[in-house]
């Protein structure tokens, strides 16, 4: 009786094994971009740091937990560097992060979506990002466009030259 307890508990933890399936862990390779643009204001962030866990086959498995330092912000002007760096703006000395953490990810019709929170300067709000998947040769590219108000997030106050809107162009080589 012992034997065929041991046996049938072997036999159900390789039938379990079979079906069980882990996310893809992607490494952020170099060459990614942050480019944002709006009235008034465009350039782009580096600085990208987080966890990617993806897989196609995984949607529920799969996660974002990704930051962008906003001192990394850079407009191509050192006056407005230093004013997007400031207390009226992104205010970097007190909130050094903008984050994004993915709660759940879904396929769409025109690739993928992720549900979350993003982050910036302390306020989070829940957010829809579209974005595509693409294999390369060396792992994968994640793509994504978005318009952020900056308003919603208190970044800058009212300003007949700052637009509210800004779009998000987002490129991210990754690997394993």
């Amino acid at each position: 009786m012992k034997r065929f307890t041991v046996t049938l508990t072997a036999a159900i933890f390789v039938v379990a094994s079979a079906f069980t399936y882990v996310a893809t862990s992607w490494k952020i390779a170099d060459g990614y971009t942050i480019k944002f643009d709006g009235k008034g204001a465009s350039g782009s962030f580096s600085g990208l740091k987080g966890d990617i866990i993806f897989d196609e086959n995984d949607l529920p498995g799969s996660k974002f937990n990704v930051t962008v330092s906003t001192a990394s912000i850079n407009t191509g002007s050192g006056l407005k560097n230093k004013h997007a760096k400031g207390e009226k703006y992104l205010y970097a000395d007190k909130f050094p992060l903008i984050r994004f953490t993915s709660t759940a990810i879904k396929k769409s019709d025109k690739g993928y979506t992720a549900s979350g929170t993003l982050e910036i300067r302390g306020v989070k709000k829940e957010i829809s990002l579209p974005f595509n998947y693409s294999k390369t040769a060396s792992g994968g590219l994640f793509t994504a466009n978005i318009a952020v108000n900056r308003e919603d997030y208190k970044v800058g106050g009212s300003s007949f030259i700052l637009g509210s809107d800004f779009k998000v162009d987002i490129s991210v080589p990754v690997k394993k």
